[in-house]
């Protein structure tokens, strides 16, 4: 269980990262400050940089951005002979979970379009987005190998990994373009995972 610290660090770092989003969908990313955020969410500037090391990093919380950690901690929870679809779908709806019960602002559709426009529009967000997201899915992918050694290699689990990721954001996306609600994205999200994972349904 977590300690009261951790708790209170937690909580921190939410509001912090909720007033920032809001702040960058009212003004524009490149507009807002860190002094601005900071004053937002009632912390001090320097309390800001014991969370964050930049405003870039404010964007992506660590629940919030590609469910951070859950995969690959539940592919360590792998059930005895236990497909590996199967295993990847669980590790994913983990995922999505973790998006809806702790991410920043998801709650607001509004924010929701706004994290996601921002993510599509500012060069800065757009580059870390990739970065984190490669990062993440090479973990992914190794934890993979080591759940399956015998089963799979390291291109084989970077291609389930990769397709299984990239089905879900571009589905999302092409969601959001729609002007589909929250509960549309997150739908179309599951069901592009279910198409990696074993191809169209059959008519």
């Amino acid at each position: 269980m977590d300690s009261r610290r951790e708790r209170k660090k937690q909580q921190t770092r939410r509001l912090i990262s909720e007033a920032a989003l809001k702040l960058f969908a009212e003004q524009g990313y490149e507009q807002t400050t860190v002094a601005q955020i900071a004053a937002a969410a009632d912390v001090a500037t320097k309390t800001f940089f014991n969370h964050f090391p930049s405003k870039e990093d404010v964007f992506f919380t660590d629940n919030a951005h590609y469910g951070s950690k859950i995969p690959i901690e539940v592919i360590a929870t792998r059930h005895p002979d236990e497909a590996i679809p199967d295993l990847l779908t669980r590790a994913y709806e983990a995922a999505i979970g973790t998006y809806l019960s702790d991410g920043p602002g998801l709650d607001d559709p509004d924010m929701v379009a706004a994290y996601m426009s921002l993510i599509r529009s500012v060069p800065a967000l757009q580059a870390k987005a990739l970065h984190k997201a490669h990062e993440i899915q090479r973990e992914v992918a190794a934890a993979l190998l080591a759940a399956y050694p015998d089963e799979l290699d390291p291109i084989s689990a970077a291609a389930l990994v990769g397709s299984v990721a990239g089905a879900a954001q571009a589905a999302s996306l092409a969601a959001l373009e729609r002007g589909e609600g929250q509960e549309k994205m997150w739908e179309a999200m599951r069901r592009a995972i279910d198409i990696a994972l074993h191809g169209l349904p059959k008519s």
